[in-house]
């Protein structure tokens, strides 16, 4: 029998319940995938929380590596036994098994294992998405990366230090500094959790020789806001990827003029991988990277399926260094 973790109502972690989850044949255009590793991110928490409203009852998830099972009617390019990822809707992706869109599949190279694929792809996909959409080259090589420690900052912090960008990191511990500077950051700025990000513009100006960076990559949110603003150099970009400690505030566009012609985006990684053709072409950059040592796999814990509750725990204390994956 099939099991899934699903949630009734939402809430904290321990709404979070292991439950049988018959599973069909695979329909016309779909496959069956088999999971061996699934990726944990902090959207499956702003939904099974409500921050992201989603039809219940819910089953979070939308990141795994496994091997196809069985091919629906019409699926054509994929065979039985081929090892695939996907990171895409709709959710359910924490599941024993499940059926799921032939053409949104994406092929696993030899060399990057199940584990490396649930941790890397979507934070893989993002960080490409940043690093090649986003980031203010023409600006300066200065970045400014917060959560620098987390699974997206570390890939982050490594891809632009390897394109020639300076990388000031923020964590939140000594010990996160130095895992964020062993990824190529210049410098590291430390400030303990429930701490003010009050005193980061002044150092951030201290370190680039008063100049501000010309890009403050953003995944922590409301909590930074002003900080990430008051970091940037004249024409740069606060790139808001991310809500952490709660939605940012609304902008004011005079506001940004008077900072120094300011500009915020709000990158989504959907909008970057929107076709099939986008998705694999942008996943075999991040195969090729991972494999070329650009990108690391680290892999803070793998916990088993069943203990859902426990990962969702553990990654909303901030206390993790890279990312987490679940077993089944």
């Amino acid at each position: 029998m099939n099991h899934r973790i699903q949630y009734a109502v939402t809430g904290g972690p321990e709404v979070l319940q292991w439950v049988e989850a018959p599973l069909s044949d695979p329909g016309p255009g779909e496959a069956r995938v088999r999971h061996t590793a699934i990726g944990i991110n902090y959207i499956d928490v702003y939904q099974r929380s409500g921050a992201y409203p989603v039809p219940l009852p819910g089953a979070p998830g939308f990141e795994a590596a496994g091997v196809v099972e069985a091919l629906g009617e019409g699926v054509t390019g994929l065979a039985v036994g081929q090892r695939v990822a996907y990171v895409d809707g709709p959710t359910g992706a924490y599941a024993e098994a499940r059926n799921y869109a032939a053409h949104r599949l994406v092929p696993l190279p030899d060399g990057v294992t199940d584990e490396a694929a649930a941790a890397l792809l979507f934070k893989g996909l993002t960080t490409h998405m940043l690093i090649r959409r986003v980031w203010r080259r023409d600006n300066g090589p200065w970045a400014l990366v917060h959560a620098a420690a987390g699974g997206v900052g570390l890939l982050l912090t490594r891809w632009l230090a390897h394109e020639g960008g300076r990388v000031i990191g923020v964590v939140s511990t000594p010990e996160k500094a130095k895992a964020v500077e062993a990824e190529g950051a210049e410098a590291v700025l430390v400030v303990p959790r429930g701490g003010s990000y009050e005193g980061i513009p002044a150092e951030v100006k201290r370190i680039t020789g008063g100049a501000g960076v010309g890009t403050s990559f953003d995944s922590t949110g409301k909590d930074t806001w002003e900080a990430s603003l008051n970091s940037l150099a004249p024409f740069g970009l606060l790139a808001a990827f991310g809500r952490a400690s709660g939605p940012q505030p609304p902008v004011e566009l005079a506001e940004l003029a008077k900072r120094g012609s300011l500009a915020v985006q709000r990158p989504t990684f959907f909008n970057h991988v929107a076709t099939p053709e986008a998705l694999r072409a942008a996943s075999k950059d991040v195969w090729d990277a991972h494999l070329q040592g650009i990108l690391t796999a680290r892999i803070h814990a793998q916990i088993p399926l069943r203990e859902a509750a426990a990962a969702h725990t553990l990654i909303e204390s901030r206390a993790t260094t890279g990312a987490l994956i679940l077993v089944p």
